[in-house]
């Protein structure tokens, strides 16, 4: 129990660590955490509106697909032309000794790999994340994300992604909460 416990102190640590593209944006600010919950959830919506998706292995892997940050931290596209990170050696040690430690590995290259269903939904939930957050910025009347967004929405691999993507552009982010906002006398 005691490397369960390493481990999950390891993954706590994305709570601390933040998205570094959030920086060049100008505006907003994001842990890995809180990015890896959104994108775990989108997956979990994605995964009930595709039923040939295999749910299980779409959730874990949108779950631990930036677990390796805890130790490489968060490289954003230009860092990433500079700075080359180990994320396999990275994922590798964070779940050595562990009874899933195959598993783990075997989920982390299939969303690396990009080949499956599961593992393109995967990346889709991981963009519509990024998506969620530029348009609501947007919304609020920051130019920048009209920028980021094209090349966001390029990088999309599945139909279900689009017509997700597609969705989220159309809405206003505060719009569920106007929906259902009732103004009662005091």
């Amino acid at each position: 129990m005691e490397r369960i416990a390493d481990l999950l102190f390891e993954a706590k640590m994305l709570k601390e660590i933040p998205r570094s593209g959030y920086h060049f944006l100008g505006a907003g600010k994001e842990s890995v955490a809180e990015h890896s919950f959104m994108t775990t959830f989108i997956a979990y919506v994605m995964g009930r509106t595709t039923p040939e998706a295999d749910r299980e292995r779409l959730t874990a892997m949108c779950l631990i697909h930036d677990l390796p940050e805890a130790r490489t931290g968060d490289l954003n596209y230009v860092q990433k032309r500079y700075v080359e990170k180990d994320e396999e050696r990275a994922a590798a040690d964070a779940v050595r000794g562990l009874p899933f430690a195959e598993a783990f590995a075997g989920l982390m290259a299939e969303f690396n790999d990009g080949e499956t269903l599961e593992a393109r939904l995967a990346h889709d939930a991981d963009q519509l994340s990024f998506v969620l957050d530029l348009k609501a910025l947007s919304d609020l009347g920051y130019r920048t994300p009209e920028k980021w967004l094209v090349h966001i929405v390029r990088r999309l691999k599945t139909d279900t992604g689009r017509r997700m993507c597609d969705a989220i552009l159309a809405a206003e982010w505060d719009g569920w909460w106007l929906k259902n906002y009732v103004d009662t006398p005091g």
